[in-house]
């Protein structure tokens, strides 16, 4: 029986990365996945075919909305949810196909099937059993659920069910006011569906910066979402109308509900762990589910590992991308690096939000003396000629030394213009090097050199 230096276990983001990594370093590699296509959640029924019809219900609402606006006089567009549908199908195919020609091209072999660790060094798949040196866990997460409302993927829904929908509905529930709530949101939202998002908590994107957390939740709701904050759902029924949505109002105990077509759950995802034998090899979770690892994402048990969505951290595919990388380098005998303090959270509205690094209220609790620089869109000219001035670049520095402690933006591209601020980050840069730095004119990144010029002397055009 051939013995692999490494088998992978998940196909997603992390481990197909992590595959061709250590096929590219000259390692024997094979990866385990399950599904009929490699690609994982994110390129088949996650990140990828959501951003697929984010852009197409952007297009729709340009259409409608600003076409006539600067000279193009068409007849009124109409939506063809099916064409839609298979235009999203045709980015998903496109994506995983190419994965699967990258394994092929870097000498990984495909296992197909779901994996069970037997012991370390050895891999259970269907009837066969493999052996391998090392062994990466990279299963990802599924959908968070909620012990009240039972999911039929038809018209109570995941995100799965939601990018599957046999027609746009004429509203929908969102339960839950995170990432992939509020990014399905906007789809619906603006192919004309009434869209109401339920949320616990008083605020919308926990976590984020409360300023332009304030901000998106303004926009989105100029945009046809509303938001009904401090709720709990407590539970879904169906009558002969739909789905009827019953929550409480935290503070005041009264009891609320509300009908429509389509509820999609969206509290936010688990580490999917199910069935891997981690009891086999002594791998136990933490109280959330996950599996600790050290510093080089090993487990206790040497020669496993484990990186993304499975572990401790941000749920982000560019998170487990890293981290693959960086095992694929220990595992071939060199030095693996990841700097968990620099990972951008991004979310694809319109406007787009993109964050990194510190928060002010992390730094307030932390009781770091900060400043802040801060520019509007709405004197960038690149932004304004759009129509997409809204939003603002915020960018935090250290009060006495100017280095960047972080950066917040909510507008255009803001997930290509917080690139630049994890690069200074990472460098460990001075809001001042921004500053400093010719940017194109005229281009978003303006912006981002303005509010680092307003950490000092102050900005140009505002």
């Amino acid at each position: 029986m051939a013995v692999y230096d490494l088998i992978v276990i998940g196909g997603g983001p992390g481990g197909y990365v992590c595959a061709i990594r250590a096929g590219q370093l000259g390692l024997s590699v094979a990866c385990v996945e399950s599904r009929e296509t490699l690609g994982g959640t994110c390129l088949n029924v996650g990140c990828i075919p959501s951003k697929a019809l984010l852009h197409a219900s952007h297009l729709y609402h340009e259409a409608t909305q600003n076409f006539a606006r600067v000279g193009i006089v068409a007849e009124s567009p109409s939506i063809d949810w099916e064409k839609m549908l298979a235009y999203k199908q045709s980015t998903i195919d496109a994506n995983t196909g190419g994965i699967e020609f990258l394994f092929k091209k870097n000498r990984v072999d495909w296992i197909k099937g779901k994996g069970q660790i037997l012991e370390p060094g050895k891999v259970q798949v269907g009837d066969q059993t493999y052996q391998t040196k090392n062994i990466v866990i990279a299963t990802g997460s599924e959908s968070s659920t909620l012990g009240s409302v039972e999911i039929d993927e038809q018209t109570v829904v995941t995100s799965t069910g939601a990018l599957e929908l046999a027609k746009i509905p004429e509203n929908m529930v969102i339960i839950g006011a995170g990432v992939i709530g509020l990014e399905l949101g906007s789809v619906f939202a603006w192919l004309g569906t009434k869209v109401t998002v339920l949320e616990y908590l008083d605020g919308i994107t926990p976590g984020m910066d409360l300023e332009v957390s304030k901000t998106l939740q303004r926009i989105l709701k100029r945009q046809g979402l509303s938001f009904k904050l401090g709720v709990e759902v407590t539970s879904v029924s169906k009558d002969d109308k739909g789905n009827k949505v019953n929550y409480e109002i935290r503070k005041s105990d009264k009891k609320e509900s509300i009908q429509t077509d389509i509820v999609l759950l969206s509290t936010g995802r688990r580490p999917y762990t199910e069935g891997l034998g981690l009891e086999n090899v002594g791998i136990d979770l933490n109280k959330v589910g996950q599996i600790e690892v050290g510093p080089d994402l090993q487990t206790k048990v040497e020669g496993i590992y484990a990186i993304g969505d499975v572990t401790p951290g941000l749920m982000l595919a560019h998170k487990a991308e890293d981290e693959g990388v960086a095992v694929a380098e220990e595992i071939a005998g060199g030095k693996g690096y990841v700097n968990h303090d620099v990972i951008p959270a991004i979310i694809y509205t319109q406007p787009e939000v993109a964050a990194v690094g510190k928060t002010e209220e992390q730094l307030k609790e932390e009781g770091v003396a900060y400043k802040v620089g801060k520019f509007p869109f709405q004197g960038n000219a690149r932004a304004k000629s759009i129509f997409q001035a809204s939003g603002f670049v915020k960018m935090l520095a250290d009060k006495e030394n100017d280095k960047l402690l972080g950066c917040h933006i909510i507008g255009p591209a803001a997930s290509d213009l917080i690139q630049e601020v994890c690069l200074a980050l990472e460098f460990g840069a001075s809001a001042e090097d921004i500053a400093l730095t010719c940017h194109g004119h005229p281009t978003y990144s303006e912006a981002v050199k303005e509010a680092a010029l307003a950490c000092g002397d102050g900005p140009i055009h505002a």
